[in-house]
């Protein structure tokens, strides 16, 4: 089920999501202080291609208040804006009982977006 639910994701736009993130993450990466965020960007971008059978969980060894700082940034940069964006296209689309599937994985990106310091996917 989930591949079938992946290749949907892809062809209604999964694949503008990973373009964004990939550009996004690519142009940070090219700061030095940006490393770390782009990185974040990257992991999101492989999550916002195949959402479907992929967890998101917190690390246990997240690195203390070093990702609670980065995370303070991250809010700042643009991690608010994607996540209300995800937010957004949850509720467009939960309207449908179809699209709920989908809605689901826009609010399981959207919290990844909005502090992806210590999370990882799996």
């Amino acid at each position: 089920m989930s591949i079938i639910g992946n290749i949907i994701w892809i062809i209604f736009g999964g694949i503008f999501i990973f373009l964004e993130y990939i550009i996004f993450g690519i142009l940070m990466c090219l700061t030095i202080v940006g490393i770390p965020f782009g990185l974040k960007i990257i992991q999101l971008s492989v999550l916002g291609l195949a959402p479907f059978g992929q967890k998101v969980e917190y690390n246990e060894h997240a690195g203390g208040c070093l990702s609670i700082i980065l995370n303070v940034i991250w809010i700042f940069i643009g991690g608010l804006w994607i996540a209300l964006t995800h937010l957004f296209f949850a509720l467009l689309f939960a309207i449908t009982i179809i699209g709920i599937p989908f809605a689901v994985q826009h609010v399981k990106l959207a919290g990844f977006a909005l502090t992806p310091f210590g999370k990882s996917i799996r």
